[in-house]
């Protein structure tokens, strides 16, 4: 079975992890669970309310698969939790490591995006301390996969997660029929 845990933290933006997290867990059998410093419950930008499973603290990287960044405005202020160097290490056992939005910058700061083709929000978002991946770094409205590390602009939860099934080595004809039913919601006249 496929470990996956989503690192969310108080005012997380629930809307980026939601279809990676429910189709990973209903559609696919993952054991998925949440994250949070110290363990303690945290609200959403939206406001919902969430117990996490466990503390950031207490993740142990030999049960894990996969490791996801949800965005959030804490990311960018000093109350932020320290994780680089348990993205740094999930990454250096080759876990899928994935970042959205404001979540981009933890993997920034960790280095995993020093040689790998990525994206965030904008470039000037990952102005932050460490970051050396300028060079790397794709200016695109959707997802980008690159050897294990998958990182999106927060407007594009649905690339997201496909990069994320791909990177798992995780596809076929239902996860095209399902993207195509979210990536349809675009097609709206504005």
């Amino acid at each position: 079975m496929t470990r996956a845990i989503t690192i969310i933290t108080e005012n997380f933006s629930d809307w980026e992890t939601a279809l990676i997290n429910s189709a990973d867990r209903g559609y696919y059998g993952f054991d998925i669970h949440f994250a949070a410093p110290g363990g303690a419950p945290v609200t959403s930008s939206g406001g919902m309310m969430v117990t996490p499973h466990l503390a950031i603290e207490s993740i142990r990287l030999d049960e894990l698969d996969l490791l996801i960044v949800c965005g959030g405005t804490i990311w960018q202020t000093d109350q932020a939790p320290d994780i680089t160097a348990l993205v740094a290490a999930a990454h250096a056992r080759n876990i899928v490591v994935a970042g959205i939005c404001d979540g981009t910058r933890v993997l920034a700061q960790a280095g995993v995006l020093d040689t790998v083709s990525h994206t965030s929000n904008s470039a000037e978002n990952l102005s932050v301390p460490n970051y050396a991946g300028a060079a790397c770094y794709q200016d695109v409205p959707y997802a980008v996969a690159d050897q294990g590390v998958v990182t999106a602009p927060g407007t594009a939860p649905v690339s997201f997660m496909a990069g994320i099934l791909a990177a798992l080595n995780i596809g076929g004809a239902d996860l095209d029929a399902y993207l195509a039913q979210h990536a349809a919601e675009h097609l709206w006249p504005a």
